[in-house]
């Protein structure tokens, strides 16, 4: 018991000796790569139709594999239900905390209905894979990645359509969603069922051939790159006549989820790197997918590209902080 501690914790010492920049200075240089592609055109490709195929390619195949091969080969325990815990409360309060604001605001300054659905669900739902995912991985090495697939598939994903999807609907179209549509939905989607399958083959010892397990990780090694990939071909300087608006819903996503995510992941007694992945889970910038949502419910696309952007740039000097704050929990838990 007492190898197994000390090697745990030479692990946070070398993880820990990498500098966040380095993390995120490469994957800036891909998001730039991915932007420059948007404007230059090349070979004639279409920037959204190739961020639509890579979407695909990644939701459908390479996600589902590296949810497989990190279920299958990681310790299954209460960090399982924990972890989504946390996202949960975080997001359900960043909903809630957004409402309010943008009604206060809407008392004084004209707040259309599609703009308040943009904001409301760019303050709560965050980045938590596509760059969750890789910020994790590359601080906390390879066993950190299912924080970041508990805190999406099992979080984030389902309320985005259990309550993200109906705020858009309901601002949007002026409609409603059933909540039978939404669970249809969560359970269609191809990386839930790589997590249940992986748990399965995890929970019943079943052995994996070397070959499968080799081929499951060269398609999950395709995921981060291409996610910040997309990123960059996502990315837009829209043209916005009122930006003060996302003020609120910027201040909400990059400064008080944070703070709430790891109050919420020490009050149910997450320690070490688990804790420190929910205060970074909880940092993400703006999810690129709320564009796709934006667009699907007739919400203000221009200004949901927009609060994209805003918060994308100024996770690069929030996530160090938060990575400062993350490495101070780690080594004190």
């Amino acid at each position: 018991m007492a190898s197994v501690q000390l090697f745990r914790q030479d692990m946070i010492h070398v993880v820990y000796n990498r500098n966040m920049h380095d993390i995120l200075l490469p994957f800036g240089l891909l998001i730039v790569a991915g932007v420059a592609f948007r404007r230059f055109r090349i070979n004639g490709l279409d920037a959204d139709s190739l961020r639509h195929a890579i979407n695909v390619m990644v939701l459908n195949i390479f996600l589902p594999a590296l949810c497989i091969k990190i279920i299958y080969t990681s310790r299954i325990d209460t960090e399982i239900v924990l972890v989504p815990a946390v996202a949960w409360i975080s997001i359900t309060l960043a909903l809630l905390l957004a409402a309010a604001a943008y009604r206060l605001l809407g008392e004084k300054f004209p707040v259309r209905p599609s703009e308040k659905g943009v904001l409301m669900l760019s303050a709560a739902f965050g980045n938590v894979s596509y760059l969750g995912l890789p910020v994790l991985t590359g601080l906390y090495g390879y066993e950190a990645a299912r924080y970041a697939l508990f805190y999406d598939l099992l979080a984030s994903t389902p309320l985005l359509w259990l309550a993200g999807a109906p705020i858009a609907a309901r601002y949007g179209e002026g409609r409603k969603i059933e909540v039978r549509e939404s669970l249809k939905t969560i359970v269609s989607l191809p990386p839930i069922w790589g997590l249940g399958a992986g748990a399965v083959l995890n929970a019943a010892h079943i052995p994996l051939p070397a070959f499968v397990l080799s081929a499951l990780g060269m398609l999950g090694n395709l995921v981060v790159p291409l996610m910040v990939f997309s990123i960059g071909l996502a990315l837009t300087l829209p043209k916005v006549s009122h930006a003060y608006i996302i003020i609120p819903a910027v201040i909400i996503k990059l400064a008080v989820v944070p703070f709430v995510s790891y109050a919420a992941a020490d009050m149910l007694g997450l320690k070490g790197i688990a804790l420190a992945s929910c205060l970074l889970e909880g940092a993400m910038p703006t999810m690129v997918l709320s564009l796709l949502i934006a667009a699907r419910f007739n919400l203000d696309v221009s200004l949901s590209a927009f609060i994209i952007v805003v918060t994308t740039a100024l996770s690069f000097i929030t996530l160090p902080c938060a990575a400062h704050l993350a490495q101070l929990v780690a080594r004190w838990a």
